[in-house]
């Protein structure tokens, strides 16, 4: 979670999905609290703030999040994904935990289903859990969870297994019961069940899932031009278990795209680096596999590689709730298939929740790209990268050419607010200099994503709300400034 987010948090106060706690000293409320939000439609729990939202940190807050999310884990039925992270607001520690809306109602903890209404989280009565449990009857069993026709003797791939084993002793809160036992592990991860194979488990641990489903195939190509021509310099079907499909695609678009060569002002070695950021891609994939449709036999994930740009599309629309919009800002995460993307969690690739999407766009600020776009169509999403137009060196891969290509830029409304700041300025001064009437417009297309992008601070981040607040360039903001073209 980034820090923009978690001021916008701040700001926002207590509410339907946001529960400020002092400390983290009494966990059983805390999960009281996370279990509301699954049951509800999310939300977030930051401990080191007081009720008026004031910065008061943590102390230790590394120590505690191991015995939180152990905590979490032994009392949430059925299990899912939280996610527990340190983030520091103002030389003070913080402790946010940030909670999905549920897919498989009704959640307990501790063998107690709880709800959130408004800033109150109280118990469900009998009538909102007959509710709960009839509106899951008539739903659909998801697809990730129906079982797979795969033989889990013969079709799984037990290194994959192994490797999973592997990541989790890393993270030390979570405990298989038996991890010498393939499909103990499988069981105890929610995907196998009464040895068994869920879809889920076969996408992400059968030997070769696509015998069974095609649509899990993924297709890369790279193209001569910035259109999709006949022309290939590069194109690739990729099957398997989910995870090396996920590394060998992403090998694919690194050996596609050029190398930019960069020189420090005042370093006379040459530093190269891939035209777009990794972490970036690594995400945007990520994305994809965890959020596809899966059950979309005419679906898949395919990526594309022009001279001008590189696309990840996947199949299913955005699910309900995100927009391209809230993408730019950073939103709650609304998981498709939960249990694939726990696996992805426990694997180490899934650590920002919501918040990839912030991620992906901060990385290509930094490095001068255009903002990234995520667009939706009648069959699925696509997140589009850009080339730079700023003025730069590159090296196209695998050949010693060296092009140039031209400027960059951020939104017209980001640029205005840099153009307009002058020293540490108000809100209302900034918003008086760029002309602007309507606050809630400012603030939502200017402040707000200038602060995202790590162009623009607070003066006093610990405060958002403070009378005395002012807004200041970040060291990245006076560059980018400085670097544009009018």
């Amino acid at each position: 979670m980034k820090m923009g987010a978690i001021r916008e948090l701040l700001s926002l106060g207590e509410g339907q999905s946001v529960e400020f706690r002092s400390d983290c000293q009494d966990i059983g409320v805390i999960g009281q609290v996370v279990c509301g939000f699954l049951n509800t439609s999310g939300g977030y729990v930051v401990c080191g703030v007081d009720e008026r939202g004031t910065v008061i940190g943590v102390d230790a807050a590394g120590e505690l999040v191991k015995s939180l999310e152990q905590r979490l884990q032994q009392g949430l039925s059925p299990g899912t994904l939280v996610s527990v992270q340190v983030r520091e607001v103002g030389g003070k520690e913080l402790l946010v935990v940030e909670v999905p809306a549920g897919k498989d109602l009704p959640y307990a903890f501790e063998n107690v289903i709880y709800l959130r209404k408004g800033q109150v989280t109280r118990k469900a009565d009998v009538e909102t859990i007959r509710d709960m449990v009839l509106r899951k009857q008539v739903e659909p069993e998801r697809w990730e969870r129906r079982f797979s026709p795969a033989d889990i003797n013969e079709d799984l791939d037990r290194e994959e297994v192994h490797s999973l084993v592997r990541a989790v002793s890393m993270r030390p809160w979570f405990r298989f019961r038996d991890s010498e036992n393939p499909v103990m592990v499988l069981e105890d991860l929610a995907v196998s069940r009464y040895g068994r194979l869920t879809n889920a488990g076969d996408v992400l641990f059968g030997a070769n899932p696509a015998m069974r489903y095609p649509q899990v195939r993924v297709r890369a190509a790279c193209f001569t031009t910035g259109g999709a021509d006949d022309t290939y310099l590069d194109m690739k079907p990729f099957e398997g278990p989910l995870v090396p499909v996920l590394e060998s695609v992403y090998n694919f678009i690194l050996r596609n795209t050029p190398t930019i060569s960069r020189f420090g002002k005042n370093d006379l070695e040459r530093r190269d680096e891939p035209l777009y950021p990794p972490a970036a891609i690594r995400e945007g994939l990520v994305n994809a596999f965890a959020h596809r449709d899966y059950s979309d036999f005419s679906g898949g994930i395919v990526v594309r590689v022009y001279s001008s740009r590189l696309e990840i599309w996947n199949s299913g629309k955005f699910p309900e709730g995100v927009t391209p919009d809230s993408l730019s800002s950073g939103h709650i995460s609304v998981l498709r298939n939960p249990d694939i993307a726990h696996v992805l969690y426990l694997r180490g690739y899934m650590e920002k929740m919501g918040r990839g999407s912030v991620m992906i766009r901060r990385a290509c600020a930094e490095r001068g790209l255009p903002l990234p776009q995520w667009s939706e169509d009648d069959r699925g999403v696509t997140l589009t990268f850009f080339s730079p137009n700023v003025a730069m060196e590159v090296v196209t891969a695998g050949t010693g050419e060296v092009a140039t290509e031209v400027t960059t830029e951020v939104t017209t409304e980001v640029m205005q607010i840099l153009r307009a700041l002058d020293g540490e300025m108000s809100r209302r001064d900034l918003q008086d200099a760029l002309g602007l009437r309507n606050s809630e417009h400012f603030r939502k297309a200017y402040l707000q994503p200038a602060i995202q992008d790590g162009l623009v601070e607070m003066t006093i981040p610990e405060k958002p709300r403070s009378s005395k607040q002012r807004y200041r360039l970040t060291p990245e903001g006076r560059s980018f400034r400085g670097g544009s073209r009018s």
